[in-house]
């Protein structure tokens, strides 16, 4: 089997490591004996996501969102058709809030989003304090471990599901407890870290999705000897136990 990956504009987006995303899922591919194909899409690129398993995006800054978001809007008529195709994405951040309907800066300019995700980001002005430290969400793939950085605050509509509820850190907004966004097999989240690399059930869940987009819902996934990954995901949890915020509790 093979897998195709489709990674948009990863020397732009690529705050905090999110390119180990893209590692840990080459790396769990090839521990399977299965191809995996990353392919980079920079701005201008041609690009069909139908032709593509699975779609990264990583976070950046407010001039980097700036600077992406026009190519990105071209693109996403196509993407939203093949989000409710069944493609995979994991927008993180930056990619999480393009992939929204928009981001309202803190001057009040409005960086456009795609609309995959019912939701906006709104920044609360230059002397709101960042949602900083670390994070642990539970989701209905298990508990999920990362960092998250960002001055934007996220609101979902009604109706939007969450990729999960926060149980350590800020989530989308330090507000709902909601972390995150989720629609068909399109995750979108605040999580840095990189994210994949110690949460391998994560990661796995997005390969097999993006498998069974190809081969048909038969595919599987071998097991893995994941001891490394949840030694990590532990010494994750362990840190944002010790450091990260309570919701309901100020910073």
């Amino acid at each position: 089997m093979e897998l195709r990956v489709a990674h948009l504009y990863p020397e732009v987006m690529n705050l905090y490591g999110d390119r180990g995303n893209a590692i840990a899922v080459r790396a769990r591919c090839a521990r399977r004996g299965i191809r995996c194909e990353v392919l980079p899409v920079d701005i201008g690129d041609p690009f069909d996501p139908l032709d593509a398993d699975l779609v990264l995006i990583g976070g950046g800054q407010d001039r980097e969102q700036r600077r992406v978001a026009p190519d990105l809007v071209e693109r996403g008529p196509a993407l939203r058709e093949a989000v409710e195709g069944g493609l995979p994405v994991l927008a993180v951040c930056g990619g999480f809030q393009l992939f929204g309907h928009r981001y309202i800066d803190h001057d009040g300019s409005v960086i456009p989003g795609i609309g995959v995700f019912d939701a906006e980001t709104r920044h609360p002005g230059p002397v709101a304090d960042r949602c900083i430290g670390d994070i642990v969400v539970e989701t209905r793939f298990g508990e999920v471990a990362g960092f998250e950085n960002h001055g934007g605050r996220t609101y979902l509509a009604p109706g939007q599901e969450p990729f999960g509820r926060v149980r350590l850190g800020f989530g989308n907004n330090a507000e709902d407890g909601t972390e995150g966004a989720i629609r068909g097999n399109a995750i979108g989240t605040y999580l840095h870290g990189s994210l994949l690399p110690k949460n391998p059930a994560l990661a796995d869940a997005l390969i097999l999705a993006g498998l069974r987009r190809r081969y048909g819902p038969g595919a599987e996934l071998p097991p893995l000897d994941d001891a490394a990954e949840e030694r990590a995901h532990a010494a994750a949890v362990r840190a944002a136990e010790r450091r990260a915020r309570r919701p309901g509790r100020p910073a």
